[in-house]
């Protein structure tokens, strides 16, 4: 097993960990603040996720950006960044841009990194750290943690909900159809499309695959267009009417779990990128043109 697959393995019990945790944070967004969410990477992708679920839940306006992207001089109640290094350069240098103007909280794995002392109040998440290039646990232990400090949502499970169903998306075997493809689309609505762009990174990643991902709506408006037999549509979350019908239409492999937590179901598609990856003869641990973290110089 590769230490990457070793790591994704361990979810569950980190997202159980994670909700204890939130549940004693005192830096999370207050229920009615103006919040921005901020990351690179599969860090922004979970910003996305979560400024949806902070939506969704009526706690308050939330965006999310790129940390490269941030609107300089938009004012906001407090700034959320996540970085799993500590060391990323964009989003520190946004925190240093902030100090003193805006209340920052950051999310990372390491206590001995410069984010430390970069954002005024910092969640260590140093049991969810990896020694993989490619985020698996991280990301979705920071999102887990986050979603927790959120208390209900609706239409929503708990992270403890969503845990359960990760231990079945750990081990359950990946359709034979899907592994075999030779692309895939990922979509999702609301807090999901967050997720689906990280599945599609993560499936590049690992294995250098042909992966696109949109918003399940818009997937009818032109994306479609590049499914058909041997390619896969993979909905996270909740179908939309007719979408069904529109990819078996194109002949297209239809993969949903309605019935699972969407992050759950995330797991099946890092899980699938892990297996590809080896399939083509690349080892997912370390992957082309990465590294553990970017740092510009």
């Amino acid at each position: 097993m590769s230490r990457t697959a070793a790591e994704i393995a361990t979810q569950p019990a980190c997202w159980h960990r994670a909700a204890e945790a939130a549940l004693t944070f005192d830096g999370l967004p207050k229920p009615g603040e103006r919040v921005a969410v901020t990351g690179c990477g599969t860090s922004w992708f979970m910003a996305i996720a979560y400024a949806a679920l902070r939506e969704a839940a009526g706690q308050g306006e939330t965006d999310a950006f790129a940390s490269s992207e941030f609107p300089a001089g938009r004012t906001y109640d407090r700034v959320v960044a996540i970085t799993r290094s500590g060391t990323t350069t964009e989003v520190l240098e946004l925190l240093g841009e902030l100090k003193g103007v805006i209340p920052t909280t950051a999310l990372t794995a390491d206590p001995k990194t410069p984010v430390m002392d970069a954002a005024d109040s910092v969640a260590v998440l140093d049991w969810a750290d990896e020694e993989s290039v490619v985020q698996t646990r991280f990301a979705t232990t920071a999102l887990a943690f986050l979603r927790a400090g959120l208390g209900d949502v609706p239409g929503v499970k708990s992270v403890a909900e969503a845990a359960v169903d990760a231990e079945l998306a750990v081990t359950e075997p990946l359709p034979a159809a899907v592994v075999a493809a030779e692309q895939w689309t990922f979509l999702g609505r609301g807090w999901t499309y967050g997720l689906a762009l990280e599945a599609a990174l993560k499936m590049r990643e690992a294995a250098g695959a042909w992966t696109e991902s949109y918003p399940a709506m818009e997937y009818r408006h032109g994306p479609i267009s590049i499914t058909g037999p041997g390619r896969v549509a993979w909905m996270f979350g909740v179908l939309p009417e007719g979408l069904a019908g529109d990819v078996a239409r194109v002949g297209g492999e239809l993969v949903a779990r309605e019935e699972a937590d969407p992050l759950a179901d995330l797991i099946r598609a890092q899980r699938l990128a892990v297996a590809l990856a080896e399939s083509r003869g690349f080892d997912p641990d370390h992957p082309r043109n990465l590294t553990r973290s970017v740092i510009l110089s």
